[in-house]
């Protein structure tokens, strides 16, 4: 820190000189969103609620489908009712057929780009899309109206378009039915099956398995862009009515409320049901036992038809197989009883049967807490294979599958908690806060993966964080040609993870911990969530809410971390340290005297105090005059008449600050990243104390390169810190300490020839089984 001091009290007085900045422009950082933002209108206010006249349209299904186990493809027909609510009429309607993703000509297909690497090696999966002999996608037998005539349809790749006979005018509904089959894939990240070749059985997640209604609504009109892959699925709510006929030995589990629990369970496993509802943790409905007694398929029995139901709901998914272990409870979630159930093989225990559904139930009690009461009566985690997940309406396909032994790493462990926490936490965002997920992949991952972090945390201290402001300085680091902005559509993203999951869920951890504060930001994110609730809401609805429900002016936030790519990087480049000069004689004496020697002390005058024996003066006092025997550190009465002077003129005011004996410190900031943020100091004392100074983003508003900001302090302070707790996302820490600290060096390894980068290892659970073993065996001995 570099020090001053105040030349004269005329300093003091004139103090607010110090807090002028450096004339600049005023930016365009700090003005309104303005055009940025659709213009409000009746059915979206200016407020971010819905307007008076919002609408949205309604789907209702009726659906009967068969699996055939031994083809692996599945035949159905539905009965689709659509409302048309908007104010004008429709003359043809757009569908969603999903599948044709796989068929060869697919623009997801076609448009995938990629090299080959010789040596890397390439696996065949790797080439299994485009050698592929099965014709994958929809088979669409017919379709016909209510009374039986066919009707005229296109098919666009993944969209199919409708025609009807008079255009369906407003507040009109219409039915009609269609009849399909497709070969299922093999389980790709959303949906399909997994083979168990050790006993040649499948387990079956099928979703976006029916041809299912576009959106149409007051933003785009109809919702018909292309399925790549990447953009997940935009739908209407209605209500579902599902029959699905698979083996009789097989255990499904589905969207929605069972309809025939009667005709499917054996009377034991209707007990344990029953049992469940009290239980008050998970009880298996169906065991292992008896699902490696399917396995074995001994005994060929027929097929049974599993029937549900659900209400208000934007999809329906399903799990069956004859390897599922299925456990369930009833638990308590905002005053409603609520099943959570997990579907797994015998391949998921001991992990699944441990933490599945309560894993579950804690989810939607975190998510109901921190956003909307879960309304549904069911929420299912589904095991699919050993990584990734999926959502749906009340059911989930997620990851995470221990090694053969049961062991398993603490990296398996938390990856399956956080993928059923996230996935089942979707059903809030976007299954009931329906986003257009096709257009903005971060609506629903943004903000699920933030209420996965609160419900993380809240599961268990020990979790890894998952959006801390650290978790994503790498992503930010990297070359901004390499970043979109958050506002991108969802199949147009590079960097998908960390861009729609991981940075959206950082800047709401920043905006609820450090710019608006727990309560303001809980506040207003609980208002969004319920304005939107069974709605469709765009980006804009979500920005102006949270403004809206907080008073917190937050236009450039949203401009800089979702419109933008510019990083967080604060230096505190300078600090300057002043006092007031109460011009004390004796202290100014005392001081001067100290500040003197202090300069006396160089290494000439350190060795001349021996290399010099002898000085000219000190062998002839004759040499000596007035000067040798003076001290002009002597306090006289000149120095106390001047005192005395000096404080009778001052002014009450001015006496107590004199008194108070303030340190002054100008600190120099500078904004290198470009996305400014609240700059927040840590100040260390002399004395082994601290204090945290926090100030708004705002202090950029005028000038946002470069700002000085005064900060009084009764202590003097002996180190700076900038973002002490890691609040912002700052990419460089090592500029945000004053007096700077010295690098670190970089470490590196030492490799002995021949014995490889890195030893083979075990989880630690294998370790421990190891040793144990050991100890037994020595023993024995």
């Amino acid at each position: 820190m570099k020090q001053s001091l105040f030349l004269g009290f005329l300093c003091v007085v004139g103090l607010h000189s110090l807090f002028a900045q450096t004339p600049y422009n005023a930016n365009t950082r700090f003005e309104q969103m303005g055009t940025l933002l659709p213009t409000p209108n009746n059915t979206r206010a200016a407020s971010g609620a819905p307007g008076r006249d919002y609408w949205q349209q309604r789907a209702d299904y009726d659906i009967k489908a068969e699996l055939d186990d031994a083809k692996q493809m599945i035949t159905g027909t539905e009965v689709i009712t659509y409302t048309n609510f908007a104010p004008n009429a429709l003359p043809y309607l757009w569908l969603q057929l999903d599948q044709n993703l796989f068929k060869k000509d697919a623009i997801g297909t076609t448009s995938g780009t990629g090299s080959i690497n010789p040596e890397r090696g390439v696996s065949a999966s790797t080439f299994k899309a485009v050698t592929e002999t099965k014709e994958f996608g929809y088979n669409i037998l017919a379709i016909k109206d209510k009374t039986g005539n066919a009707m005229r349809y296109t098919i666009n790749g993944t969209m199919m378009r409708v025609e009807l006979p008079t255009p369906l005018a407003t507040g009109a509904a219409v039915s009609f039915s269609i009849d399909w089959n497709y070969l299922i894939t093999e389980y790709y990240g959303r949906s399909g099956y997994e083979l168990f070749p050790k006993d040649g059985n499948y387990v079956y997640c099928i979703a976006h398995w029916f041809p299912r209604m576009c959106v149409y609504d007051d933003v785009t009109g109809w919702q018909n862009k292309q399925f790549l892959g990447q953009g997940e699925f935009t739908l209407c709510f209605g209500n579902y009515k599902v029959a699905l006929t698979v083996p009789a030995d097989h255990v499904l589990g589905a969207t929605g409320e069972l309809q025939n629990a009667t005709q499917v369970l054996s009377a034991v496993q209707l007990k344990r049901w029953e049992q469940a509802k009290t239980a008050g943790k998970p009880v298996v409905i169906v065991t292992q036992e008896e699902a490696e007694k399917a396995e074995k398929r001994e005994v060929n029995t027929g097929k049974k038809t599993w029937i549900f139901k659900a209400n208000d709901v934007r999809d329906f998914a399903f799990t069956t197989s004859r390897k599922h272990i299925w456990d369930a409870m009833l638990t308590e979630v905002e005053g409603k009883k609520v099943w959570a159930m997990s579907y797994y093989p015998k391949e998921g225990n001991p992990l699944w049967g441990k933490y599945s559904t309560e894993v579950v139930a804690h989810t939607l009690k975190s998510y109901s807490k921190h956003s909307l009461a879960y309304p549904y009566p069911v929420a299912i985690s589904v095991h699919s294979t050993r990584g990734g997940g999926m959502e749906y309406p009340m059911i989930s396909f997620n990851g995470g599958r221990p090694e053969t032994d049961g062991t398993y790493s603490e990296r398996t462990k938390w990856g399956m908690i956080g993928v059923i926490i996230h996935e089942v936490g979707h059903n809030f965002f976007p299954m009931i806060v329906n986003s257009d997920e096709r257009q903005w992949s971060w609506m629903d991952e943004g903000l699920n993966s933030f209420l996965q972090y609160l419900a993380e945390q809240e599961f268990d201290r020990s979790c890894p964080p998952g959006a801390e402001p650290q978790g994503i300085v790498e992503y930010m680091k990297t070359a901004q040609t390499n970043q979109v902005p958050i506002m991108s559509s969802s199949d147009n993203i590079m960097g998908f993870g960390p861009n729609a999951y991981t940075k959206p869920a950082t800047g709401l951890n920043i905006l609820r911990e450090t710019i608006m504060g727990r309560e303001l930001f809980d506040y207003a994110f609980k208002e969004y969530s319920n304005r939107w609730k069974f709605k469709s809401p765009t980006p804009a609805d979500f920005f102006r809410t949270m403004e809206d429900a907080s008073g917190v002016d937050l236009d450039w936030f949203w401009k800089g971390w979702f419109y933008g790519t510019e990083p967080v990087d604060q230096d505190l480049a300078d600090v300057q340290w002043f006092a007031i000069d109460p011009q004390d004689g004796v202290q100014a004496k005392a001081t001067q005297k100290a500040t003197d020697e202090a300069k006396k002390q160089t290494m000439a005058n350190i060795r001349n105090k021996t290399d010099i024996k002898e000085t000219a003066v000190e062998k002839n006092p004759d040499l000596k005059d007035f000067y040798n025997s003076y001290d002009k550190y002597t306090v006289t009465d000149t120095d106390k008449k001047k005192q005395e002077t000096f404080t009778a003129s001052l002014t009450d005011d001015e006496r107590k600050l004199v008194a108070q004996g303030m340190n002054f410190y100008t600190i120099s900031l500078k904004n290198k990243g470009g996305m400014p943020m609240p700059v927040i100091l840590k100040m260390d004392f002399e004395d082994g104390t601290n204090e945290v100074v926090r100030i708004p983003a705002e202090i950029w508003r005028l000038n946002d390169k470069a700002v000085n900001k005064v900060i009084p302090t009764k202590k003097k302070v002996v180190k700076w810190t900038l973002d002490p707790f890691y609040e912002i996302a700052d990419i460089d820490t090592a500029s945000n300490v004053f007096p700077r600290e010295p690098e670190q060096p970089t470490k590196f390894q030492l490799f002995k020839g021949g014995a490889g980068r890195f030893p083979a290892s075990t989880n630690p659970m294998q370790e421990a089984a190891k040793q144990k073993a050991g100890a037994v065996g020595g023993s024995k001995n």
